[in-house]
């Protein structure tokens, strides 16, 4: 009774109360919500913690206990996360010294100390852990139910008369997570890439304190690339690979690829090419050998440059960031101080309102949206990216000053028209395979939240795919030669996943990632409507075979992961496979198409002599089995080589 009455104390909202302390939430830069603080009784920390992202965001409701060291004694939770699945959490430990815990994803207990890390917490608790590692010895601490942390302090900023100190927390994610704390031990603020957590009157300063973490982050990086990437003193010379290729769909044998700098230079039987003196040798021993694989769709931040060339992606593209900061990252990559794959960039174009995406670039005027359009082919963009709240009455005018600039013109199509009036509007292509769905459905006017994934099971069993209408329409897009960026892999995550499971791209390897962000990982699936079970058993059946029809009628597709990088994309290929396009086929549309669609193929999309040496060594045979394409051994990017089972190590992964 004691806990039950807890819990529904937790439900009542903290708002309003004299002591409590409030911290904004923002997304890029935007006001998205609030963490409110309070101290209800001596001892106890309570929570009230909240954001909305287009009618997506968690809400959580915790309340904690911590002993003199700052480990938790007991922690209780309750909410919904990100995508709207209820949760509740509960820890304890006992007079005894037993800790038990209990949440959607696990249950246990120990009598070993430790620090609980909850599987849903709302950002404050990071300040309570770099807390805890203060007072700890050397700065360590055992995680319950698992793993290790351990604190590196860094830059001082003053803010207003408060010194503010970064203190880096590692053995949470792959890189350290940054917290900030003032000079009388509270959290400050929580910031990375796309979010931020801090008090208002911090605001000014939020700039500085961004700019301290991402010269921190960056040292990280830049050591991570010294490390891992092997650059040869000559010649690289492959030897013995099965080469395939994607123009001819045929692969074969015995073929030698040799590499001087940064391209190929002969491509040829093994016996007809003599190793140069100063030839380093990489022996493939019949492994596979196709061109490097591209990921159209990825918004990068963190570690996903790192997890592409794990997953032997070379080329990415960027369909929304921070622009600046993107900018800047891009340039790493090229420079070899972060590794990452090349990127094409797509700069978003939104519309106003409050459900518009999380983006500076909103515009409501046909002078804006030309304005807008302009920046991005100043700064080096291939194409612009129009949102979900843009205005449809000014498609056709981005459309047009993008065309007049050499940029392509895609999106989500925007809430209050259809796929069809998108593309004579101007779009070259359409992101995301729902909204040619949605085409069918023009009742469904508002797209701008998360109504449009959820609302797509449903329609599916409506849909009749023998409706002359379909066919109509797949006729339409093949001849306005419309690019489709289907991202089925998101789309089966949501639809076929568990809230309590890891998404279907990661469960093949998500026992090898590190503990605290396995835990992580568990979570990312709508929860099934109570009788809506059939609807949404059937949707991603249904999802394959509109991207069959559309393949087979000629609609030009391309592989986008949107996702957790590099291993999403092998499962978008895998669902590709599975939806009945031949393999052969799968491997030219994650190569040589994009480089044909965005106008790079000069250089890359094939293994032939003087293109740049991006290609991937594959431990298997994914014209057989799509799934083999997981089993990257070796990924090359401009002649640069890099291992990626040490990489994953790097990063914290257990071995393959």
């Amino acid at each position: 009774m004691k806990h039950l009455l807890l819990m529904l104390a937790l439900l009542v909202p903290l708002a309003g109360l004299a002591d409590a302390r409030e911290d904004r939430v923002q997304i890029h830069g935007n006001a998205a919500g609030t963490q409110t603080l309070t101290g209800p009784e001596p001892g106890v920390t309570a929570v009230d913690y909240r954001f909305n992202d287009r009618g997506r965001g968690d809400v959580i409701r915790a309340r904690w206990q911590l002993d003199a060291a700052g480990l938790p004694t007991r922690y209780e939770a309750g909410g919904n996360d990100y995508w709207k699945v209820d949760f509740s959490e509960r820890f304890e430990r006992d007079a005894a010294g037993v800790a038990r815990w209990a949440n959607r994803i696990e249950q246990g207990e120990t009598r070993d100390a430790g620090f609980y890390l909850p599987a849903n917490a709302p950002p404050e608790f990071m300040g309570v852990l770099a807390r805890a590692l203060l007072k700890a010895p050397g700065r360590r601490l055992k995680l319950l139910p698992a793993g290790e942390a351990w604190l590196e302090s860094g830059a001082d900023v003053d803010a207003a008369g408060r010194k503010l100190t970064l203190y880096r927390i590692s053995g949470i994610e792959f890189t350290p997570v940054s917290v900030w704390l003032d000079d009388r031990g509270e959290t400050a603020g929580v910031i990375d890439d796309w979010f931020e957590v801090l008090e208002a009157p911090l605001l000014p300063v939020l700039a500085e304190l961004q700019r301290a973490q991402q010269a921190a982050d960056q040292a990280w990086h830049a050591r991570l690339a010294q490390q891992h990437t092997h650059r040869p003193q000559g010649a690289l010379l492959i030897r013995h690979a099965r080469l395939f290729d994607p123009l001819s769909l045929t692969t074969r044998g015995g073929t030698s690829v040799l590499i001087r700098g940064e391209r190929i230079v002969r491509v040829a039987p093994d016996a007809d090419i003599d190793a140069p003196a100063d030839a380093e040798i990489v022996d493939a021993a019949g492994r596979f050998l196709l061109p490097g694989l591209w990921d159209v769709h990825q918004h990068f931040s963190g570690v996903d440059g790192v997890f592409d060339l794990i997953a032997g992606v070379t080329s990415g593209r960027d369909m929304a960031n921070d622009n600046v900061p993107m900018l800047a990252r891009m340039r790493r990559f090229d420079a070899g101080t972060e590794l990452g794959p090349r990127v094409t960039l797509a700069g978003i174009i939104e519309g106003m309102g409050p459900l518009a995406g999380p983006t500076d670039v909103r515009v409501d005027t046909p002078e804006k949206a030309r304005a807008a359009v302009d920046w991005y082919a100043d700064h080096g963009y291939a194409q612009v990216k129009i949102y979900s709240s843009f205005s449809p009455m000014l498609v056709a005018t981005v459309a047009d000053r993008a065309h007049e600039r050499g940029l392509r013109v895609s999106g989500h199509v925007p809430a209050f028209t259809y796929a069809r009036a998108f593309v004579e509007a101007g779009a070259d292509e359409i992101q995301h395979l729902n909204f040619i769905l949605l085409n069918f459905f023009p009742d469904v006017k508002d797209t701008r939240t998360r109504d449009r994934y959820t609302v797509l099971a449903e329609r599916l069993a409506q849909f009749d795919f023998n409706d002359g209408r379909f066919a109509e329409f797949v006729a339409f897009l093949r001849e306005h030669q419309t690019v489709l960026d289907p991202t089925l892999v998101v789309l089966e995550g949501l639809f076929s996943g568990e809230p309590a499971r890891a998404a279907p791209a990661l469960r093949p390897l998500v026992q090898r990632l590190p503990v605290v962000v396995r835990r992580r990982q568990l979570s990312g699936a709508v929860a099934v409507p109570p009788g809506k079970e059939a609807a949404y058993a059937q949707a991603l059946p249904g999802l394959m075979r509109m991207l069959k029809a559309l393949h087979d009628g000629g609609v030009t597709l391309m592989p986008g992961s949107d996702g957790f990088a590099g291993y999403s994309l092998h499962r978008e290929l895998e669902l590709y496979s599975q939806a009945g396009i031949p393999n052969a086929e799968v491997l030219r549309i994650a190569t040589l198409v994009p480089a044909r669609v965005l106008g790079v193929e000069k250089d890359r999309g094939t293994i032939t002599p003087g293109k740049l040496a991006d290609m991937v060594l594959v431990d298997g045979d994914p014209l057989k089995d799509m799934s083999h394409i997981r089993r990257v051994w070796r990924t090359l990017k401009g002649g640069q080589v890099f291992d990626p089972a040490a990489l994953e190590q790097a990063l914290g992964m257990n071995p393959r």
